[in-house]
């Protein structure tokens, strides 16, 4: 289904593939089976989207980057692809992004270009990912204590054996059976 108010050049569009309202598809772009790209989308030419792939409202997808299979991309999400990026001057070739399969991004993360992506990697709302993400590991924005305080409420942590270590010593943290603990005290 390919809504009467998008403009979709491309031919290379799945079977059961969704394209919402005010999308933008640009001609060489290919787009795979039972995707959802919802409305707002912009997708360029220099692009692979595979099979299953969720793309939320807002997001621009520009030339270089590729979208494995069973990829959620959340709404708002700022992929870029030009390290730097000058008013009407233009790389010789852009930086090519990889989204490995089952990777999921969070709305308004922003994506660095040259960046890979892992199988399974979660990228949290409103990350800014400045390096490669490997296969099932999950990045979140940085965590703020005023004052150097303790959260009050425990934070739960889906993986285990995490530390997080900060510049000041009394900042560190580490993830144990789910816990999140500050300097081996669970918050």
């Amino acid at each position: 289904m390919i809504h009467p108010l998008s403009d979709v050049q491309s031919k290379n569009i799945g079977e059961n593939t969704k394209i919402w309202q005010f999308c933008v598809v640009l001609p060489n772009a290919v787009i795979g089976e039972n995707c959802n790209i919802c409305s707002h989308c912009f997708i360029e030419n220099d692009v692979k989207i595979g099979n299953n792939v969720t793309i939320k409202c807002g997001v621009q997808v520009w030339d270089g980057i590729t979208i494995e299979d069973d990829v959620f991309i959340g709404a708002n999400v700022s992929f870029t692809n030009d390290k730097y990026p000058r008013s009407k001057q233009y790389p010789s070739t852009f930086a090519k992004t990889l989204i490995k399969k089952g990777a999921s991004i969070g709305a308004g993360a922003v994506i660095l270009p040259g960046i890979i992506i892992g199988e399974r990697a979660t990228i949290a709302a409103g990350a800014v990912v400045t390096k490669d993400v490997g296969d099932d590991c999950t990045i979140i924005p940085q965590i703020t204590l005023r004052g150097g305080g303790v959260i009050n409420n425990p934070l739960f942590a889906t993986l285990s054996n995490i530390k997080i270590k900060s510049k000041n010593p009394k900042n560190s943290y580490q993830a144990i059976n789910n816990r999140v603990n500050n300097h081996g005290k669970a918050m």
